[in-house]
C-alpha cells in the first residue's frame, strides 16, 4: 500500500490538504490491515512516502491521527443509523438492536478505536487535541441518543445517551475478543472447546442492545 502524493514538499494549500488526506488514508488502511495498536508513525510515513518529521507538520503524534479518524468514524456511524431510522415512528428495541449491531459490525475501524482511544490514544496527545476529539464524539453520541429517544418512545434522550455509551463500551470489549490474533485463532481451530471464549461480534452486540434497551424501558419512570 502506498499513498504517496505526486510532489515532494507540500507548499501550496491544496498540496498541504492532499498530504493531510494521504496521511489519514494511509493510517486508516494500515489500521484495517493490522489493527490500530500495531501501526507506528514510521509505518504511516513509509506508506505516504515521507519522513516521520513530515507527518509531524500535520499531527502532533500518531495518536492524534487516529483520534481524528475516530471522530470521523463516530460521525459516519451516526449518519448511517440516521439513514435507516430517521423516518421510524414507534420502533421496537428489536429494530434498534438490528440496526445498531449491524452498522457497528460494518465499521471495523470504529470498533477498534472504541478500545484504543481511552486505552492509549487519549493519553498521548495535547489537551486541545483530546478536547476536540471528545467534543466531536459527544456530538455523535447526543445525536444518536436523541434518535433512539424518538425511535423507541419511553426511553428519552437522557437514557438514549446512556444506551449509546453502554453499547459502545460493550462493543469495544467484544470487538477485541472476537478478533483474536493469528496465533490465538490457530489455537481455537485446534481446540474448538476454547473457541467459546471468542464470541461472534454482531450477534453478541445485538443481544446486549436488545436486553439493555428492553431493560431501560422496563425501568422507565
Amino acid at each position: 500500500m502506498e499513498c504517496t502524493p505526486t510532489f515532494l514538499r507540500a507548499r501550496r494549500p491544496e498540496q498541504k490538504q492532499q498530504r493531510y488526506d494521504a496521511i489519514r488514508a494511509a493510517a486508516r488502511e494500515l489500521a484495517l490491515e493490522r489493527g490500530v495498536r500495531s501501526v507506528s508513525l514510521g509505518d504511516i510515513a513509509t506508506a505516504v512516502g515521507v519522513h516521520k518529521s513530515a507527518i509531524l507538520r500535520y499531527f502532533e503524534t500518531r495518536e492524534e491521527i487516529y483520534l481524528s479518524l475516530g471522530a470521523e468514524a463516530w460521525s459516519d456511524w451516526s449518519d448511517a443509523v440516521h439513514a435507516e431510522l430517521d423516518g421510524v415512528v414507534d420502533g421496537s428495541p428489536l429494530l434498534l438492536a438490528d440496526v445498531l449491531s449491524r452498522t457497528l459490525g460494518e465499521r471495523p475501524l470504529l470498533c477498534d478505536l472504541l478500545t484504543q482511544a481511552p486505552l492509549n490514544l487519549e493519553r498521548h496527545v495535547s489537551k486541545g487535541a483530546v478536547r476536540s476529539f471528545k467534543v466531536s464524539v459527544l456530538d455523535g453520541v447526543e445525536e444518536l441518543a436523541a434518535l433512539i429517544g424518538r425511535v423507541v418512545p419511553g426511553i428519552g434522550p437522557e437514557r438514549g445517551f446512556e444506551a449509546v455509551a453502554a453499547i459502545a463500551c460493550q462493543a469495544a470489549s467484544i470487538w477485541q475478543v472476537s478478533h483474536p490474533s493469528s496465533a490465538l485463532a490457530d489455537l481455537y481451530s485446534e481446540e474448538p472447546e476454547l473457541a467459546r471464549a471468542c464470541p461472534e461480534f454482531v450477534p453478541t452486540i445485538h443481544r446486549f442492545t436488545l436486553v439493555y434497551v428492553t431493560g431501560l424501558l422496563a425501568t422507565a419512570d
